[in-house]
């Protein structure tokens, strides 16, 4: 006779195999799910340029029947806009932008690290008065709110004991403070890159302060559900975007040819933003936290942050390196 031993041995083993497979038929109608990924697209963020271009993610997702849209972000406030309303599932925003967002109730999660730039400093005319962050009391700023150049600013001016109230804040979109300030509709522009380049270059613009390391990062960030619903489409993307990330580094010349084309902007230009611009750590992780948070201080002295925000616990849900690692160590 059969023992009791032995039939629940061969119940557990039958049990286990059909919870297996549940979960594999699971993962794969939730992936058959998706019909489309989204993603952005942004002049700040070459290497999405350069995945756009190649059309590497879509040459692999179309092997499961999934195709690729890609939305436009002018700045990092509209990514996050695009995300918190699922108009995408992957956006292009600064550290400190996507702090914000998220201690805002935008349910993102950051992943990966599209770049290290000097992106922001402030500008002025070429012809401009003003040399120092003490100059600016008093006059128009061109910005863009919950940016990395809004926080770059409020930063600024905290070093010559000045806030936003002692200014007059211009809200515009990068593109058009550029024009702002060339037009002399402004006194000054907190900036982004190419724009800030082109400015340089066309119209002899001057950065007259800079602090590269108050340049949060460029992160890509996931909507929350998404990643936790389909983490293996979150591996293709990080995967295609690895990919371009390499390729952008080993053809610099290419690469600059391409963000030109792309962005609208002269070879000059390009050359400029790629040189300002390290694309050589992808992984997010503790450095880029503790960068986020001495600027989620920021925004809570300022106001710009409601101060009952624990930005430690925030960047802690906010920051997943999970995914990157994963894909690094294969």
């Amino acid at each position: 006779m059969i023992s009791k031993t032995y039939k629940m041995a061969v119940m557990i083993f039958v049990m286990t195999v059909v919870w297996i497979l549940d979960g594999c038929s699971h993962s794969v109608s939730q992936e058959s799910e998706v019909k489309t990924v989204k993603l952005d697209y942004a002049y700040y963020n070459p290497v999405s340029l350069v995945l756009k271009e190649k059309k590497w993610l879509e040459d692999d997702l179309k092997k499961d029947g999934i195709g690729v849209e890609w939305i436009f972000s002018a700045g990092s406030n509209k990514s996050l806009e695009l995300l918190n309303s699922r108009s995408i599932d992957f956006g292009s925003t600064s550290g400190a932008s996507a702090l914000l967002g998220r201690a805002n109730g935008n349910p993102i999660k950051s992943i990966y690290v599209f770049s290290k730039p000097e992106w922001t400093p402030l500008v002025v005319r070429s012809d401009s008065p003003i040399k120092k962050v003490k100059d600016l009391k008093g006059k128009k700023i061109a910005v863009t709110r919950g940016t990395d150049p809004y926080i770059f600013l409020l930063r600024a001016l905290g070093t010559a004991g000045l806030s936003e109230k002692n200014v007059e804040i211009v809200q515009l979109q990068h593109p058009d403070g550029k024009t702002a300030l060339e037009k002399g509709d402004v006194d000054a522009w907190a900036g982004l890159d190419p724009y800030m380049a082109q400015t340089e270059i066309e119209k002899r613009s001057k950065l007259f302060f800079r602090h590269p390391d108050w340049n949060t990062y460029g992160f890509l960030n996931a909507r929350e559900e998404f990643a936790k619903d389909h983490p293996e489409i979150v591996k293709k993307v990080l995967k295609a975007y690895e990919k371009a990330r390499k390729w952008a580094l080993e053809n610099p010349d290419e690469f600059e040819k391409l963000v030109a084309a792309e962005s609208k902007q002269s070879d000059k230009v390009a050359s400029k933003v790629i040189h300002r611009t390290d694309l050589t750590n992808p992984v997010i992780g503790e450095v880029h936290k503790r960068t986020i948070e001495a600027s989620g201080e920021v925004l809570l002295k300022s106001g710009a942050m409601d101060k009952s925000v624990d930005i430690k616990k925030t960047a802690d849900n906010l920051i997943d390196p999970e995914y990157i690692e994963n894909i690094n160590k294969k």
